[in-house]
């Protein structure tokens, strides 16, 4: 089925919108994929006449229902330029759908490179701001803060440029959007001079690093570490600046038979057959399973840690090719920023929850990363220097795993250590957490009540923050 709107766009219907976990979906009346922007003001003034929501997505990565709709979806793929290089500046333009995996290699052949980027770049530039990606570095602020100025398309066809001297207030806004404020069309990027990065990993334990956190953080410029639960074992990942050449090969056997395929099937066999898994809004009809044996868990993760973390491993790349890996496993995760200054006293409260309880179950890793302060109002590191500790529940092929206890405890302890919730993930906050988590709320709100007072950019997850 397809109802066109004029000689331009169309829209398709019996579309089945799902991430890229496959966890969260929706079925969208209509989905389209514009080419320009006189698309996009026909789709906004179609929904407006209609009374239909509108949700813009790009990589579908986000591991919640953030980009679901039943209504008008708009998928920005096909706007993806590259609109300008300022090698002067050293910025970049670029369409809001652009992938940032196309973006880097693109940056690369001008001699310019972000200064940092997440664990993934099969995603849309305007969705990364969206809902503020991170990596690591407590010099380095969220993706969001390397952006210099965008281009703003509200619900009312309005076209906006933002930046710290144009509509400032939208600029801080719509810096980190949430996809409440409109559709945005361009992003300017503040780059750097491409770099190579020396990556060294090696195994300490919790209790050394947590102990010794402040010198981590001084010795590497993008430190981040893995700790592998029920255990004290850890991997310690430093990354920075090099002027050395070489890269290292991957290894098959290493990398997919043992470190993928063994783990994968490892973690099968430990699933039964319950459902569990609820108190997370919209989340895929899956099967569900129960943990037959919880110990057996405990002893995989002291196993890959043996197999694959116990020794030291050097590697030399361009930048983008170190901090992007590939995330092979479908999976539930939770990210929550807190306190640089809570770190140590926020792990070891969720350690010894799973040691006192034998119902919660953790796959390995939590990923423990640190984000610089700033400014932007719904940004988790908003006044404060911030470590994002990042749990992970594999689905092993395909299968629903039993998270709920973990999740819930995890969360209250995110929360009583002054805890805030990356935006792209799920979570169970309302606006009345948010109000206390955000100093600046009132001011999103007030933009975005502004911007599009009839609520056209809403869902159910946003429903839920706002309202």
């Amino acid at each position: 089925l397809q109802l066109f709107l004029s000689i331009q766009v169309h829209g398709q219907g019996g579309v089945k919108f799902q991430n890229w976990a496959k966890t969260y979906g929706s079925s969208p009346e209509l989905y389209f994929q514009p080419t320009s922007v006189e698309e996009i003001r026909e789709i906004l003034d179609m929904a407006r006449q209609r009374n239909k929501r509108v949700k813009v997505v790009g990589g579908a990565h986000s591991p919640s229902d953030i980009a679901c709709t039943d209504d008008f979806m708009i998928q920005m793929g096909k706007m993806n330029r590259i609109l300008k290089v300022d090698k002067e500046k050293q910025q970049v333009t670029v369409e809001g759908g652009i992938f940032l995996s196309d973006l880097n290699v693109e940056l690369s052949k001008h001699g310019l490179a972000l200064a940092n980027l997440g664990a993934v770049s099969e995603v849309a530039a305007a969705g990364v701001i969206g809902t503020g990606t991170h990596n690591t570095g407590i010099r380095h602020g969220i993706l969001p803060t390397q952006v210099a100025a965008l281009t703003l398309l509200t619900a009312a066809g309005e076209m906006l440029e933002c930046s710290e001297a144009l509509n400032a207030d939208v600029f801080q806004a719509a810096r980190l959007h949430l996809g409440c404020l409109g559709v945005v069309l361009t992003v300017t990027f503040q780059c750097v001079p491409s770099f190579r990065l020396h990556e060294v990993a090696f195994p300490s334990t919790l209790t050394e690093v947590l102990d010794h956190l402040g010198d981590h953080l001084k010795r590497s410029e993008y430190f981040r570490f893995l700790w592998f639960p029920h255990s004290e074992n850890v991997s310690v990942i430093y990354q920075d600046p090099t002027s050395k050449a070489g890269a290292r090969a991957p290894c098959w056997f290493w990398d997919y038979a043992i470190g993928y395929y063994l783990l994968e099937f490892l973690l099968w066999i430990t699933q039964g057959t319950r459902r569990d898994g609820a108190g997370f809004p919209r989340a895929a009809q899956l099967p569900a399973a129960l943990t037959f044996v919880p110990s057996l868990v405990s002893w995989i993760n002291r196993f890959f840690f043996w197999l694959l973390f116990r020794s030291r491993v050097e590697n030399v790349n361009v930048s983008y090719k170190i901090f992007n890996y590939e995330c092979r496993f479908k999976q539930h995760v939770q990210d929550w920023a807190i306190p640089i200054e809570k770190t140590k006293e926020a792990l070891l409260e969720l350690k010894a929850a799973l040691e006192n309880n034998p119902k919660l179950v953790a796959h390995y890793p939590v990923e423990v990363r640190f984000a610089r302060g700033d400014d932007i109002w719904l940004s988790p590191c908003f006044r404060r220097d911030s470590c994002y500790v990042n749990i992970i529940m594999y689905r092993p092929y395909g299968k629903n795993v039993p998270r709920l206890n973990y999740w819930l405890a995890y969360e209250g302890i995110m929360k009583k250590h002054g805890g805030r919730p990356h935006w792209a993930k799920a979570h169970t906050c309302t606006r009345k957490d948010f109000e206390t988590m955000y100093p600046a709320f009132a001011k999103f709100c007030a933009v975005r009540e502004k911007l599009d007072p009839t609520g056209m950019f809403l869902n159910s997850y946003l429903e839920k923050v706002f309202y």
